[in-house]
């Protein structure tokens, strides 16, 4: 396993968006996807062996370290049918419902005073998943995208410079956590990281949607960047910037809703800075930014593989047609 960026092989990337619970929608596609693997190649296959990359963000990151973190027999932690049930075993304590009332008073008070969840539980749930697996551990490359909050500016956390960096390999529970801390959800995370000479790195962090809520193109620009470096070591290695016909992409979305008119220029045009964060059981500012984001990834790299006419390479699964409670981050019943 692992990426192969050989003269002529096509580069197999495999993409998860951001989307709280409903990670469970890429979860199933790829149970799906595992189970006809294995009808090819025997039972023990897994997703990681197929990918010689995957990108996830936010609940995306967290799937993509479950698919890619190695047990003690070296072999991925999870396989992809045991992502569904995890979901539906964890989420409703990682994002615990209340009664109507009582939910709303506390929402509106919590947006102003602190996040919706403590976070407590996540935390400790991938820890215990985790441990002290590293990132450069992981059985194929992999990509994570956070965001330095005391930095502003985006952290994009891979197996590549982990592997050439020790202040760049962190464990792999500290970059799930940071990558999963959304903005008036969950609290962000801080932690350090220390190499061999005693030098330090720290990290203030916060989810990886703020800067990438879809990481294909993150996950383009990584393997576009070490091809070319690969390049310059060996003159076999030609690439061009983002050249579609090598790369094979597999992105998928953790699903939106349906366009049902949900907000207008009339209606916010009233909002303050408190209406823009909590508005009618939702928080529009996320809401946009995070759609947007996701959004403008595929307008982009649809366009380049359209172009360069090797649309086939690229297939992007999103679902928007989610109503009601199915199409909120955090409504774990």
């Amino acid at each position: 396993m692992g990426a192969d960026f050989r003269k002529g092989k096509k580069i197999t990337i495999l993409s998860i968006d951001g989307g709280g619970i409903r990670g469970i929608i890429p979860g199933t596609i790829l149970a799906f996807l595992e189970s006809k693997l294995q009808e090819l190649d025997g039972p023990d296959a897994r997703i990681a062996d197929y990918f010689d990359v995957i990108a996830g963000t936010s609940t995306g990151g967290l799937v993509t370290s479950m698919l890619t973190a190695p047990d003690k027999n070296n072999r991925p932690l999870y396989a992809a049918k045991d992502l569904t049930s995890f979901y539906t075993e964890h989420a409703p304590k990682i994002f615990p419902q209340r009664n109507h009332f009582l939910s709303s008073a506390v929402n509106l008070f919590g947006k102003v005073m602190g996040p919706k969840y403590d976070g407590k539980y996540l935390r400790e749930l991938i820890k215990d998943l985790l441990g002290d697996i590293r990132l450069k551990q992981t059985l194929t490359q992999i990509i994570i995208p956070a965001f330095d909050i005391k930095l502003l500016q985006p952290v994009i956390f891979t197996t590549i410079d982990a592997k050439w960096d020790e202040l760049k390999n962190p464990k792999l529970a500290d970059v799930c956590i940071s990558t999963s801390a959304a903005p008036t959800f969950l609290p962000g995370h801080e932690f350090e990281t220390m190499d061999s000479n005693g030098n330090v790195r720290k990290f203030d962090m916060v989810d990886g949607g703020v800067a990438a809520n879809n990481p294909t193109l993150a996950a383009m620009t990584h393997v576009t960047k070490e091809m070319s470096m690969l390049r310059r070591r060996s003159e076999l290695m030609k690439i061009k910037p983002m050249e579609a016909k090598r790369m094979l992409i597999l992105s998928l979305g953790t699903g939106v809703p349906k366009n049902d008119e949900k907000y207008s220029a009339a209606v916010s045009s009233k909002w303050g800075m408190l209406g823009w964060i909590y508005n009618g059981g939702s928080t529009p500012i996320i809401d946009i930014f995070s759609d947007a984001s996701s959004d403008m990834v595929d307008y982009h790299i649809s366009s380049i593989f359209q172009c360069e006419k090797h649309h086939r390479n690229y297939l992007r699964i999103q679902n928007d047609t989610l109503t009601g409670d199915v199409s909120s981050v955090d409504i774990a019943t």
